[in-house]
C-alpha cells in the first residue's frame, strides 16, 4: 500500500493484525526495507496491530526533495502514516539505523509513543568495520552452538533508487541525538548484542534516559533482528506486554 504525503512522496507501507489491538510501528535498519520484519510479523500480529513502512527514498517508497531527507521529516511522515491508519498512539520497535530515526520520532512526538524498543542503538558515529567484525564473530559462536539464522527475507534490501537511498541514510548524521535524550519520557528498552560495537553507546544512552532499561543479547552482532528474529521477538513481546518499570541495568 502507498500513502501520498503532502509533498507528493509516495510512502510504501503494510499493516498486519487486528486494528483494534495496540499498534506497533516498525522502523527498518540501514539499507533494509520493511521486508526485514517478515520473520517476526506473524508472532507480533497475534497480539498487536503491526504497521511497517519504508522511509522516503528507501525500499519501495519514492524519493523526495533533498530538503526532506531529515529525521524531523521522517518523524512527520510517520505521524502522517499513523493518522492515515487511524492510530493516535503506538509502540515502537526499531533496529540499528532505524533506531536513530525512531529515537528522533520519540523525542519530537512523545505523546504518540507508549513504549519504544530500540535495538542496536547508537547515537554516535557508526563504526561499520567493527560492526561487520562483531557480526562475524557472533555468527561463528552461534554456529558453534548449533544455531543457523533463517535466510534473509526476500526483498530485505531491494530499493527503487540507490542514489535516493544514500540520501535517506545521510539524515541520521545531521543531528545530535544526545540533545534529544531528555525528551524520551516513555518507557524505553534498548536491546543490543554483546558483539555489536554499538553496545557502548547503548549503555550510555540508557543511563541518560528518564525511563530506560538495557538488554544485552548474547552472541548477537549488529543487525540483531535479522540474526536472531525469534530471540528479538521474545524480548520485545515481554517488554511491550509489561506494565512494570524496572530499574536500569
Amino acid at each position: 500500500m502507498q500513502l501520498e504525503l503532502d509533498d507528493g512522496v509516495l510512502l510504501n507501507y503494510e499493516t498486519q493484525g487486528d486494528p483494534n489491538h495496540p499498534t506497533v510501528l516498525l522502523w527498518h535498519g540501514a539499507r533494509c526495507t520493511l521486508r526485514q520484519w517478515d520473520h517476526v510479523v506473524r508472532d507480533l500480529a497475534g497480539k498487536f496491530h503491526v504497521v511497517r513502512f519504508d522511509v522516503r527514498g528507501a525500499g519501495q517508497s519514492a524519493p523526495g526533495p533533498d530538503k526532506g531527507y531529515t529525521l524531523q521529516t521522517y518523524a512527520e511522515d510517520a505521524c502522517a502514516l499513523l493518522n492515515h491508519v487511524h492510530v493516535d498512539q503506538c509502540h515502537i520497535w526499531s533496529m540499528a539505523w532505524g533506531s536513530r530515526a525512531a529515537f528522533a520520532f520519540c523525542a519530537y512526538y512523545p505523546g504518540r509513543v507508549r513504549r519504544a524498543a530500540l535495538f542496536d542503538l547508537s547515537i554516535g558515529k557508526a563504526d561499520v568495520s567493527a560492526q561487520r567484525e562483531g557480526t562475524r564473530q557472533a555468527r561463528a559462536k552461534q554456529r558453534a552452538a548449533g544455531y543457523e539464522p533463517p535466510p534473509l527475507p526476500t526483498g530485505w534490501n531491494d530499493h527503487l533508487d540507490e542514489a535516493a537511498l544514500e540520501k535517506s541514510l545521510s539524515a541520521a548524521g545531521r543531528i545530535d541525538l544526545g540533545d534529544l535524550t531528555s525528551k524520551l519520557t516513555m518507557p524505553i528498552l534498548v536491546a543490543t548484542g554483546d558483539h555489536d560495537p554499538n553496545l557502548a553507546s547503548s549503555k550510555d544512552v540508557v543511563q541518560r534516559l528518564p525511563d530506560g532499561r538495557l538488554t544485552i543479547l548474547q552472541d548477537v552482532g549488529h543487525g540483531s533482528v535479522l540474526m536472531q528474529p525469534k530471540l528479538c521477538t521474545e524480548v520485545v513481546l515481554e517488554f511491550l506486554s509489561s506494565n512494570d518499570h524496572p530499574p536500569q541495568t
